[in-house]
């Protein structure tokens, strides 16, 4: 799709500058840790999902896009096979792979080897909008092939996949941010959407919490399968967020690189 990169880069920048401009100014917690050696290990994370995604490439030169334009050229998937209006499909694709992303997230709490890397998300004791990007470069990468798959099942638009990918990227962005919405708004948005306070309760220090809330941009799928919890049993001031590791290990970036393969 022509121009794909350039739309995503400036949606995603363009939404990072507006989500960090918030939470400096109207910031929902005090930061534990702060910003500065946090921030670095974030977006080195997020550096690094980016070379392995660019490995994969070469590898598998049909990622997710690519995956949909082969799919609709060959007639492979379900939505190739049915004629829908272009909206409908797009609606489809979103909502299908909406819940596959919630599902996905909550098979890596479930099974312990993903979950030794989807704790490098999670080791993270502040939530900001840069939470959103820290995910271990495994991680990510085992994602992208899950999703080729699933675009080659499903037979997506290229055009549904990158306002997908949109959607995921700035919703992530939104719930993880630090920002302090008031209490009317968030109630009504969570009725759809995943809020920053509905995310911040799966980022409990608590098992019994941070497996709830599953959900990325839509709530439905945790309301529907009983993995919703609507406020953290500490409260949002009180509550403790991150893993065990409650010092300054998860700032450093060899550190949180590592995580996976360390033993409790």
């Amino acid at each position: 799709m022509e121009n794909e990169n350039i739309i995503r880069l400036s949606v995603f920048f363009g939404l990072f500058v507006l989500f960090a401009a918030i939470e400096t100014l109207a910031p929902r917690r005090p930061l534990t840790a702060g910003r500065g050696r946090r921030w670095i290990t974030n977006w080195g994370m997020s550096i690094a999902n980016t070379l392995i995604t660019r490995l994969m490439s070469i590898a598998l030169p049909l990622l997710a896009v690519g995956a949909a334009i082969d799919a609709g050229q060959n007639g492979i998937g379900l939505l190739n096979g049915l004629d829908f209006p272009a909206w409908a499909e797009v609606g489809i694709a979103i909502l299908f792979f909406d819940f596959a992303i919630w599902f996905q997230h909550l098979i890596t709490h479930k099974v312990p080897l993903l979950w030794r890397l989807h704790r490098v998300h999670h080791s993270d004791r502040d939530l900001d909008v840069t939470t959103a990007i820290r995910f271990h470069p495994l991680e990510i990468a085992l994602s992208m092939g899950i999703k080729i798959g699933l675009v080659y099942v499903m037979g997506p638009s290229a055009v549904a996949i990158v306002l997908f990918e949109i959607l995921l990227n700035g919703s992530a962005m939104f719930n993880h941010a630090n920002i302090k919405l008031p209490l009317w708004l968030d109630h009504s948005l969570r009725l759809v959407l995943v809020t920053p306070d509905m995310h911040r309760v799966h980022h409990s220090v608590h098992r019994a919490e941070h497996d709830s809330n599953y959900g990325f941009a839509l709530s439905i799928w945790d309301r529907m399968f009983g993995t919703y919890i609507a406020q953290p049993a500490m409260g949002h001031d009180a509550m403790d967020i991150g893993l065990e590791w409650q010092d300054d290990r998860p700032t450093k970036f060899g550190w949180t690189l590592w995580l996976p393969f360390r033993r409790k």
